[in-house]
């Protein structure tokens, strides 16, 4: 682990105080940061400051003390020489807009959101780079497998950071980087928040073929041809089909569907029991990014005229009234195909 006297008191600022923000603060903390959580909620900057706990988010993690918490935008970001966007999507363009008075013009801009923009589909840097009036190349997202609750516990992670700027993308890699939160670089940014935000949708899948009672054999096939979408989406809208081979593609996706702490495979397991998806996100008390990017990939699949039948499937179940089973049968019911043309069509390959 590094320490404040290898860094120095660099100051860093993380929009906003939920789990994903919380584990990441104290990553940056632990690297020798003194980073200001930034809340609307004033009852949890005082939960932050004085008892160094986060309860409703990470409820068994004590907080490092070079971490505190602000409800004004000003304070949180004054000084920071990196600004941490860990809003939900839906959120982003608000925060942003509110934070662009007060960041930094030579701030190192970071988000670690894994969805689309809900009425104009666009990506996460889009928004960022329209209300901070950064170029979207001086962006950097980090993505991967990676659980708040694990990270928050210091358990080994393994992320990726995407710029199309090398040099930020290394000084992303530089500031997260420790003995258990390695960080590894690509150029792909487009491809890195496809795979972080389309992966979510295939979650929900995997929580509604376990609640089902399916077993590792439907598993495998939902994870290998939900990865197959997610590539045919993503090289439609620019990104380089190798990425969805690395840690925001494959990597993502298998922690994600595999593990009860996703809060997409646990909303999915829900709807298979019968659950109304409005009471089941009221049971999960905080945002599942896959209900709304579902809705997107639906948009998105028409606009890039792109074949994301589990995707739209899902979507049936999700705002069609269909029933779990219903569209598990309408999969297993497709036409038939050859398997190294589909394979060679989903990741742009070319057979001789």
């Amino acid at each position: 682990m590094k320490t404040g006297n290898e860094v120095g008191q660099r100051k860093a600022a993380v929009l906003v105080a939920g789990s994903w923000g919380t584990a990441l603060a104290m990553v940056l903390s632990d690297n020798g940061y003194q980073v200001t959580l930034w809340t609307r909620n004033e009852s949890q900057a005082e939960e932050i400051n004085t008892l160094h706990k986060n309860g409703k988010y990470l409820q068994d993690c004590l907080l490092p003390d070079s971490l505190s918490a602000s409800n004004s935008m000003a304070q949180a970001l004054e000084g920071a020489e990196l600004v941490l966007f860990a809003s939900t999507s839906s959120a982003m363009r608000e925060i942003a807009k509110q934070a662009a008075p007060y960041v930094s013009s030579d701030a190192l801009i970071v988000h670690a959101t894994k969805g689309f923009e809900g009425d104009t589909l666009k990506r996460m840097t889009t928004v960022l780079s329209e209300e901070l009036g950064r170029p979207e190349e001086t962006l950097v997202v980090l993505s991967g497998p990676s659980h708040a609750e694990e990270v928050a516990k210091r358990m080994p992670t393994t992320v990726v950071v995407a710029s199309a700027d090398q040099a930020r993308a290394e000084q992303a890699q530089d500031s997260f980087i420790n003995n258990y939160f390695r960080v590894y670089t690509n150029p792909d940014l487009i491809g890195v928040e496809v795979g972080g935000a389309i992966k979510n949708i295939i979650a929900l899948g995997a929580g509604m073929s376990d609640g089902l009672g399916f077993g590792a054999n439907a598993k495998a096939a939902l994870l290998t041809r939900g990865l197959a979408e997610i590539s045919r989406l993503g090289t439609a809208m620019g990104a380089n089909a190798l990425t969805f081979a690395g840690l925001a593609g494959v990597g993502d996706l298998v922690v994600t569907c595999t593990s009860n702490l996703s809060r997409n495979w646990r909303a999915g397991h829900k709807l298979a029991q019968g659950i109304p998806l409005d009471e089941v996100l009221e049971q999960m008390g905080m945002v599942v990014e896959g209900v709304k990017t579902t809705k997107a990939a639906r948009y998105l699949s028409e606009k890039y005229n792109v074949e994301m039948p589990i995707a739209d499937q899902l979507y049936s179940v999700l705002f069609e009234g269909c029933e779990p089973n219903t569209a598990v049968n309408r999969l297993m019911g497709r036409g038939r195909t050859h398997e190294s043309e589909q394979v060679a069509q989903d990741w742009g390959l070319h057979q001789s």
